[in-house]
């Protein structure tokens, strides 16, 4: 196939807070991301995959406190258990952050130091913030008096702070959204940002007195009595991560050159659209070039969540299942854009159909074909062309439609060998038609398997090692049925 002039790509996910263990929800966003990344370089693009954890954020504070243990032991521990669910998941990522991590907090000062002079100024303010969101809320937006997405009352809260002149850049962020050259997808999630924007930005606290924050966080240059605070430190963590603050390397994934991609959940696309952005601009930074926004999974049609206590573990699911299983269900079964629904029999019904019944099915007959019918080493094409509609469709990220249009592969060549009956040939001994069947399937299959990676890892490499070894024999089952 013919390769596209190579690219340089930077791929992130929103950081989470580490105020609980994850959630499936948090699978979903590192499992897209992944295939970003993982499809990037398998087209030869030069590619950079970051994700990471929040820990300065005060409902890490407030979840420590509940536990009665200190701060930096309660984020440690919820950091692995993100490292170990990336790790899980197979997520190919290049680097983790922690935004405890000195590294981080060397950028975070020098962002503050950098941004225009005039657009940092303190002032008092008075409003109702939610713990949850870690943002101040208006009154109109409440829903019985409560935030819509956490289900509790907001805190007045009264104090001095340092607020960033984000009024200053509400032409220039309306351009770059509408204008495209900030890509906001899908076009629903445009529209919304759109029309926050063009309903009014209000300049926005980036600090918080660190006698509340209980002196946990990055404190504000100059300043030890304020904080700095959640979305002015997390933000930065996409250019902390490359070393921005000490040297130039981060340049070579954070310019003009460099395809950047956030890949983030609905709540939060004011901060990655809009609060981020004029940040960048203010500090005379490259923005950011598309910002994927996928849905929430839910549970009976509400969003899993951990301050709503209605999680599902993904560890759990991995171990019983294998980790494309998992992958397999958030990238078919959940729509890229909107909402899905989690069940389990809704994921053991799509496991048995998909994966048992009709990809590890094939592979079975297939090999099996194959050594009855002598058939030796497979010859194919280095890198075959991708199915139709796959390329298009990962390039608006859609990932439901990409791995359906492997399927469709998948699908046609159990019909085919249904039809064709190649067991009967070979009861006649006919192995000479059997094998020109063979080459056929074969090569779509490793079609399949070698477009694949990025979805399902560990398939995609059990499905080549079968096709090139110097005889094709027979594989285990890829997965097991189960019940």
């Amino acid at each position: 196939m013919e390769i596209a002039m190579k690219k340089t790509i930077y791929v992130t996910t929103a950081i989470p807070y580490v105020n609980a263990q994850p959630h499936i929800g948090h699978a979903l966003e590192l499992v897209q991301a992944d295939v970003i990344a993982r499809y990037h370089r398998l087209i030869g693009n030069a590619t950079r995959f970051q994700t990471g954890t929040d820990e300065n954020a005060f409902k890490n504070v407030t979840a420590a406190r509940e536990k009665g243990i200190p701060t930096e032991q309660l984020v440690s521990e919820n950091s692995l258990a993100f490292q170990n669910l990336c790790h899980s998941l197979q997520i190919s990522h290049d680097d983790f952050i922690r935004t405890t991590e000195d590294r981080h907090r060397l950028a975070v000062h020098k962002l503050w130091r950098q941004l225009r002079r005039g657009d940092i100024y303190k002032a008092s303010y008075q409003g109702l913030y939610c713990v949850g969101c870690e943002d101040f809320v208006l009154e109109k937006g409440l829903v019985d008096g409560c935030c819509p997405d956490h289900r509790k009352p907001p805190i007045p809260v009264e104090e001095e702070n340092y607020f960033f002149r984000l009024s200053h850049y509400q032409s220039q962020i309306e351009d770059l959204i509408e204008s495209g050259r900030i890509s906001v997808i899908p076009s629903k999630r445009k529209n919304e940002v759109l029309s926050f924007i063009r309903s009014g930005l209000h300049d926005f606290s980036v600090s918080r007195e660190a006698a509340r924050a209980g002196g946990w966080g990055i404190p504000v240059p100059d300043d030890p009595s304020q904080v700095i605070y959640v979305w002015a430190d997390a933000l930065t963590n996409y250019i902390s991560g490359l070393g921005f603050g000490q040297g130039d390397d981060w340049q070579r994934f954070w310019s003009e050159d460099t395809k950047k991609i956030h890949v983030i959940g609905k709540n939060v696309w004011k901060f990655h659209a809009v609060y981020w952005p004029a940040m960048l601009i203010s500090a005379g930074l490259p923005t950011p070039d598309e910002i994927v926004v996928h849905g929430f999974l839910t549970i009976d049609n509400q969003k899993i969540s951990k301050s709503l206590g209605n999680t599902v573990d993904p560890l759990e699911y991995v171990e019983t299942y294998g980790a494309d299983a998992v992958r397999h269900y958030l990238l078919r079964a959940v729509s890229p854009y909107e909402d899905g629904d989690f069940s389990q029999e809704r994921f053991t019904g799509i496991y048995n159909a998909d994966l048992a019944n009709e990809l590890g099915n094939l592979l079975s007959r297939l090999t099996t074909l194959c050594e009855r019918a002598k058939y030796g080493q497979h010859e194919c094409e280095l890198i075959p062309e991708p199915p139709a509609g796959y390329t298009e469709a990962l390039n608006s990220y859609e990932f439901d439609k990409a791995i359906a249009s492997l399927w469709s592969i998948v699908s046609r060549l159990n019909r085919d060998i249904e039809r064709e009956k190649p067991w009967e040939s070979l009861k006649a001994n006919d192995r000479i038609s059997v094998r020109q069947h063979l080459r056929k399937w074969l090569s779509d299959l490793r079609c399949v398997g070698y477009w694949l990676e990025p979805f399902l890892p560990n398939a995609s490499k059990k499905i080549l090692e079968a096709l090139g070894r110097k005889s094709v024999e027979v594989v285990e089952p890829l997965f097991p049925r189960v019940r």
